[in-house]
């Protein structure tokens, strides 16, 4: 970090051990990512919830090259569990950031295409040609939606290949 750690407390005394664990996951974040500039950790236990007693809420502002990522917790009993819970989501959020940076998005590969190019209406089966020129067998109840009695020789098809008893077969056949 250029600016060094900033830890603020609200309506509390922080304890050195408590200021040391903050700290300490800080340190991994900027592990993590090492472009942030600022890292801001507010802790605040504005009041007493009648029923549960006295709660904190952690907020982290980091500031980034070109962005600043918050997270706000909501409150908590125990000062630990909400200081791990804020550092954790912040990871996260830091993760997510670093990925949209590298343009590291997954693609999902487009599932494959074919023509019909034989049909056994009687017996409820037919076969694919792909572009490559593999043939692929399909039943019937492949087809979605029911539409087999409404395929011609030439439709044109997207399916999802897998491993048949004799060779490579389609499940689920849509028209396109």
């Amino acid at each position: 970090m250029e600016i060094p750690l900033q830890i603020t407390a609200r309506d509390i005394e922080l304890t050195d051990a408590i200021r040391s664990d903050i700290t300490e996951k800080a340190v991994k974040l900027d592990s993590l990512y090492d472009r942030i500039t600022r890292c801001r950790v507010v802790i605040d236990s504005p009041r007493r919830h009648p029923h549960e007693g006295k709660l904190y809420s952690v907020h982290i502002y980091m500031t980034l090259p070109g962005a600043e990522l918050t997270v706000k917790r909501e409150m908590d009993k125990d000062l630990y569990v909400a200081v791990r819970d804020a550092f954790r989501d912040a990871r996260r959020k830091l993760e997510d950031f670093a990925r949209e940076q590298r343009s590291d998005v997954k693609h999902h590969e487009e599932p494959p295409r074919g023509v019909v190019s034989n049909l056994f209406l009687e017996r409820n089966y037919g076969f694919l040609t792909t572009d490559d020129g593999l043939e692929v067998y399909f039943h019937a109840n492949s087809v979605v939606n029911g539409n087999f009695r409404k395929l011609k020789v030439g439709t044109k098809v997207r399916f999802v290949k897998e491993a048949g008893e004799k060779g490579p077969q389609a499940s689920t056949v849509t028209v396109l």
